[in-house]
């Protein structure tokens, strides 16, 4: 019986499963969207997570934790300069799953949206 065991085994071995995880986590952040399985990305998704808030803390040792999982230091790099400021503000939920695989989700700017609305009403 396999009671409270959460996590999909993709498959592989525990090793393999967490060298195919640092490799999805590395180029969802290294290109913004990756293509992969509805299983593999659901898997990913909180891994994702949990490195972008490291990013967010921006400590030495958030830094090291977040390098020793990120397989290339380019974008270990580009997480803390690009990608964590961008969600400063938000609480989690920086990612989102689509069809084709996972992506980081774009900055919304609810004012815009507002004067737009307002904008399209006055025409």
């Amino acid at each position: 019986m396999r009671h409270r065991k959460a996590g999909s085994k993709l498959g592989r071995n525990p090793w393999h499963r967490r060298a195919t995880l640092r490799n999805l986590v590395t180029n969802l952040f290294e290109h913004g969207r990756i293509t992969t399985t509805l299983t593999r990305a659901k898997a990913a998704r909180p891994v994702a997570e949990k490195i972008i808030t490291l990013g967010k803390r921006d400590t030495l040792q958030s830094r090291r934790q977040a390098a020793s999982y990120i397989m290339t230091p380019q974008v270990t790099q580009k997480l803390f300069s690009e990608i964590a400021p961008k969600f400063a503000d938000r609480a989690g939920g920086y990612t989102r799953i689509i069809p084709a695989g996972v992506e980081l989700k774009k900055k919304e700017n609810k004012e815009k949206t507002k004067k737009e609305e307002t904008a399209e009403a006055k025409s």
